[in-house]
């Protein structure tokens, strides 16, 4: 009868205290006196990093442009994807590998357990704030100039053929004339282009400085001009090429290990080609996480005489204090300091205990 009392109460204080849910990867062996399991605290670090990806796409006429309009441009479609913003946030969750069964039954260790549990050193539930994780991956519909060009790609061009011609008994070879249709060279098209982007200027300067028989009023004269300025745009692009951007966010999560001897993590990776990767990707260029703990001094003895009582002892931990830095290769495009559960110092407390003057 008392062994199912126990289990009773067990049972209630699991509903009141979701940490107490057991793994079953990880079970918890129980025993008649035990009424609650709870975790110590680790502490998570995330990253919401966001990242612009360009896609750059060279002109038609790439190879003529510094030819025919004197500028120097790309020649080739390129990708290119940089960091440009990073947030860090710690998150406080239980900690699976340290995991603890306990007897609440009295109503001052019972007091004394909700205190720790509110001050998070000791973890009453496995959930995290919530988070909105959101992912946003470019969509790039690939390179068009379709539209842009405003010349013909056909020529005519004159040719001599030679048809032979009876004389008598003798034939001979006739020379003749004719125009034939042939499709224009790209550099051809490229400088018929070129001629048109000059044209416009000459226009756009007459009209400004008033060197035209047409007559503008305000308003006519502001619009013929962002006409010839679009005009203008949508040609040259032919030479310059185009870019289109798209932005991608990601949340990245680093859990610091205790035992670990080296606390340098690779908290996600880069790729122009991919874009945000996560850190097992090796494809990506790897952006270094550092965490260096501060020095915790040993605890001193307040000179009272304390007294313990009989009752069981409560483990928690006290965080460590860090240093964190995230590198991009040799630069530190993050740093601040955090308090790490899991690379703090673990101690014990009884439940219970009386302070005597």
């Amino acid at each position: 009868m008392n062994g199912m009392k126990t289990c009773f109460i067990s049972a209630i204080m699991l509903v009141i205290l979701p940490a107490a849910a057991i793994s079953a990867k990880a079970p918890v062996k129980t025993d008649e006196t035990a009424t609650v399991v709870y975790s110590l605290p680790s502490t998570t670090l995330s990253f919401e990093v966001e990242a612009v990806c360009e896609h750059f796409y060279a002109g038609p006429y790439a190879a003529y442009a510094a030819k025919y309009l004197g500028i120097d441009v790309r020649q080739k479609d390129e990708v290119s994807c940089r960091l440009t913003g990073v947030k860090m946030t710690p998150y406080n969750e239980a900690d699976h590998s340290a995991r603890y069964l306990i007897d609440l039954k009295d109503e001052s260790a019972y007091t004394t357990f909700l205190k720790f549990t509110s001050a998070g050193l000791v973890s009453s539930s496995e959930s995290v704030p919530d988070r909105e994780q959101v992912w946003r991956f470019p969509t790039v519909a690939g390179k068009d100039y379709a539209g842009k060009a405003v010349t013909a790609n056909l020529t005519r061009e004159a040719t001599t053929l030679y048809k032979s011609v009876k004389n008598d008994t003798v034939f001979g070879k006739v020379a003749v004339r004719q125009n034939m249709l042939v499709e224009k060279s790209e550099e051809a098209r490229a400088a018929e282009t070129a001629g048109m982007i000059v044209s416009l200027r000459e226009q756009r300067m007459n009209i400004i400085t008033g060197n035209t028989d047409a007559s503008y009023n305000g308003e006519a004269m502001g619009a013929a001009l962002s006409e010839i300025s679009r005009l203008e745009r949508e040609l040259t692009v032919l030479f310059t090429g185009y870019s289109e951007s798209g932005v991608q966010k990601i949340a990245f999560d680093v859990v610091p290990q205790k035992n670990r001897e080296n606390q340098i993590y690779v908290a996600f990776r880069i790729s122009d080609s991919a874009g945000l990767l996560p850190a097992d990707n090796v494809s990506g260029k790897p952006v270094i996480l550092e965490i260096v703990p501060e020095t915790m001094s040993e605890p001193q003895s307040d000179g009272k005489n304390v007294k313990k009582s009989k009752l069981p002892v409560i483990s928690y931990r006290i965080p460590a204090i860090c240093q964190v830095k995230l590198k991009d290769g040799v630069n530190v495009i993050l740093q601040g300091r955090v308090p790490v559960y899991q690379l703090g110092e673990e101690c014990s407390l009884p439940l219970n205990f009386t302070i005597k003057d």
